[in-house]
C-alpha cells in the first residue's frame, strides 16, 4: 500500500501536544512535512526549554510512522526554532545599494508571469520547477504571488520556514525543489493585506535573505498584472529572463501583450511564451476540443518576435495532481502533459539558462 500524506496526517493526528491538549497537527507543532515514496519527514516546533517534556511525543510520532504501511525511513526532529519567529517581512531602512544584484547562491533567475490571472501560471511554474529537478538542475521556486500564494498546496509543503537568528530564513524543500513563500509566513485563509513598499520589502528579503544555497536556477512565480513586484524584481535583483503564460483566448492575450512590454520596458528579456489549457480530449470518446481557442498564443509569440515554449493541454490529471501537493511531472512523470513540461526544462538548459 502507498504511502500517502493523507494517511501520515491522520497519523500524526492521533498524538496529543502535551502543552496545549490538542493533536501536535492542530497545534502547530508538526511543520515542515514532506512524504516521498516510503520516506517521511518533519520536524516538531517547541520551546526548547519543553524538551524533555516532548521527547516522549517524538517517539510516539517516529512509533506511528513506522507502523503506517509503506513508510521505511522515518525522520522525525525536535527543534527550538518556534522560540524565534521569523523574520517580520517588512520593508528594511538601511540604505540598499542601487542596481540589480546577484541573489547569493543562484547562477540563473527566471520570472514566470502573466497579464491575467486564472491561466495557470502558478501550475506551470511549480511543474516546469520540479521537471528542471528531473532533469538533474538545482532548482529553487520562489512564490512571489503576494496576494494568491499557492506553491505549499501544490508543492506539497507545509510549516513555517525556521529562522536561526531572525535575519537568515531557512527555505522548504520537496519533489527535489527549495521553494519559499509568503504563504507559509502567514495562516491558511489569512488575506495578505499591504501596499506597494510593504510587497516590495518582501520581496527583496525573499529574494536575499532567504538561504537558497547553490541553485543552478531560481523560478519566480509572479502575481498576475504589471505591478509593484515585477518592477522591484527587475529593479533589485539580475533577472535573466522572463516566461509569459496565456491561454488562446483573446482576452488573455490582450494582457500577455502587456506583459511583454512591461518586461521590455524592464529590460528584461522575454524567453518565451507558453499556451496553457491549449487543447482538452475528451477521456472518453477522445474527442479534441478547443475551450479557449487553440492557436493563440502561437500567433501571438510570432507576432511579438518570441518564440513558444509549449501548448499545455487542459486536463484533468494537471488539476488533480497540483491540489494533491505532487505536480503532474511528479505524480505522473511519464505522461503527455508531463512530457510537455519536461520539454520547456530541456529547452532552457540548452539554452544556458538553468
Amino acid at each position: 500500500m502507498a504511502l500517502t500524506r493523507d494517511g501520515v496526517l491522520a497519523a500524526l493526528k492521533t498524538i496529543t501536544d502535551p502543552v496545549s491538549g490538542s493533536d501536535i497537527v492542530a497545534a502547530g507543532v508538526m511543520r515542515a512535512l514532506t512524504v516521498e515514496g516510503g520516506t517521511v519527514r518533519f520536524v516538531l516546533e517547541i520551546d526548547p526549554a519543553k524538551a524533555e517534556v516532548y521527547a516522549p511525543v517524538r517517539d510516539a510520532a517516529e512509533a506511528a510512522m513506522h507502523a503506517l504501511p509503506g513508510a521505511d525511513t522515518v525522520s522525525v526532529v525536535l527543534t527550538g526554532h518556534s522560540a524565534k519567529a521569523p523574520p517580520d517581512l517588512k520593508p528594511a531602512r538601511k540604505a540598499e545599494p542601487k542596481g540589480p544584484e546577484k541573489v547569493p547562491g543562484v547562477a540563473h533567475l527566471i520570472a514566470i508571469a502573466s497579464g491575467k490571472g486564472g491561466v495557470g501560471k502558478s501550475t506551470v511554474s511549480a511543474n516546469l520547477a520540479c521537471a528542471l529537478a528531473a532533469e538533474g538542475r538545482r532548482v529553487g521556486l520562489l512564490d512571489a504571488d503576494v496576494y494568491g500564494p499557492s506553491q505549499p498546496r501544490m508543492l506539497g509543503v507545509s510549516g513555517r520556514p525556521a529562522s536561526p537568528d531572525g535575519k537568515i530564513i531557512l527555505p522548504m524543500r520537496n519533489h527535489g525543489v527549495t521553494m519559499m513563500s509568503i504563504g507559509l509566513m502567514t495562516n491558511e485563509g489569512q488575506a495578505v493585506v499591504w501596499r506597494g513598499p510593504m510587497l516590495m520589502g518582501a520581496l527583496q528579503q525573499m529574494l536575499m535573505q532567504v538561504q537558497w544555497g547553490a541553485l543552478d536556477c531560481l523560478l519566480v512565480d509572479l502575481p498576475p498584472g504589471t505591478g509593484d513586484v515585477q518592477m522591484t524584481l527587475a529593479q533589485k535583483a539580475q533577472v535573466d529572463g522572463a516566461i509569459i503564460v496565456s491561454t488562446p483566448q483573446d482576452v488573455a492575450l490582450l494582457d500577455a501583450r502587456k506583459g511583454v512590454d512591461m518586461f521590455n520596458q524592464l529590460h528584461v528579456p522575454v524567453l518565451g511564451m507558453i499556451e496553457n489549457m491549449s487543447t482538452h480530449i475528451c477521456s472518453n470518446c477522445g474527442h479534441e476540443e478547443h475551450v479557449f481557442g487553440h492557436g493563440g498564443v502561437r500567433a501571438e509569440a510570432a507576432k511579438l518576435g518570441v518564440p513558444l515554449l509549449a501548448e499545455i493541454p487542459l486536463h484533468l490529471d494537471i488539476r488533480l495532481a497540483s491540489d494533491g501537493g505532487a505536480p503532474i511531472v511528479v505524480s505522473k512523470p511519464d505522461s503527455p502533459q508531463a512530457q510537455a513540461f519536461r520539454e520547456v526544462a530541456r529547452h532552457l538548459i540548452n539554452e544556458g539558462l538553468a
